[in-house]
């Protein structure tokens, strides 16, 4: 990605066009921004998803249905483990148990399974609101936790502290998106919402030099990540007072676009 303007001495140097580091959504948080500052923003994102095909995945030795509890902490993990099923040719127990992380995980999961109650259970956020239900049923069932190349380390731990019979079934990968096209494009703001962003950033560009680029990044994992390429973040929510990238992107372009 282009930054190959000379570095200004301006302390807040007019912004025009901003580069999302993320699939576009359906309604923009920054859509009232770009109209009353004239800004061109793009969504672009910089990782992506790539299921294990048939063939990988067989090289696991793992057969789901030889499993009699599945825990799932996406609905990425649901997506993969009934796409893989349908392409191994397997069909699930009925009596199955699945263990969803939140309640919108559980009701994902009518997609692809006649939905009982009594066989699906849901917590509100980690794996220790789960924690009752799956001590209940630890000496009983054989746990399968379908994950990405990311792993679900706080979950793997759960599992193996608490002396749980399971499985990790690698399903999907995480990995950067190809951004060869951006080659010669230079945006004057860059944002960023996770580490993998800035990850994909130096795959793609490893001569990256940030120059007059702007970098707006949320989270913590994601500044150090900045800094530790030697960036500089420019723009960051700082909650409670600036709490979202829309208020903290706002707040500089009063200053950066002012006339």
């Amino acid at each position: 990605m282009a930054a190959e303007s000379q570095p200004s001495q301006e302390a807040y140097k007019p912004v025009r066009t901003i580069l999302v580091s993320q699939p576009e959504p359906e309604r923009s948080p920054f859509a009232k921004l770009e109209e009353k500052y004239g800004l061109k923003i793009d969504w672009r994102p910089f990782i992506e998803v790539k299921g294990l095909s048939e063939k990988e995945f067989r090289k696991e030795r793992i057969r789901p249905d030889e499993y009699s509890a599945v825990i799932f902490t996406s609905k990425l993990a649901i997506e993969h483990f009934f796409r893989l099923c349908k392409a191994l040719r397997i069909e699930m127990s009925q009596e199955t148990k699945y263990y969803c992380m939140t309640e919108a995980i559980a009701n994902y999961l009518q997609k692809f399974i006649v939905y009982r109650k009594r066989k699906v259970f849901y917590g509100q956020r980690t794996i220790q609101d789960l924690a009752p239900t799956l001590k209940k049923h630890r000496s009983k069932e054989k746990f399968l936790l379908p994950t990405g190349n990311l792993g679900s380390e706080f979950v793997s731990q759960y599992l193996d502290e608490n002396n749980f019979d399971w499985t990790p079934a690698l399903m999907y990968l995480t990995v950067s998106a190809d951004l060869s096209d951006l080659e010669d494009v230079f945006y004057d703001v860059l944002i960023f919402y996770s580490p993998l962003g800035i990850d994909s950033l130096y795959e793609n560009f490893p001569d990256f030099k940030q120059r007059d680029t702007r970098l707006a990044v949320a989270g913590r994992k994601t500044t150090a990540a900045v800094e530790r390429h030697g960036l500089t973040v420019n723009i960051a929510p700082n909650p409670p007072q600036v709490p979202s990238m829309g208020m903290a992107l706002e707040n500089y372009l009063k200053q950066s676009n002012k006339k």
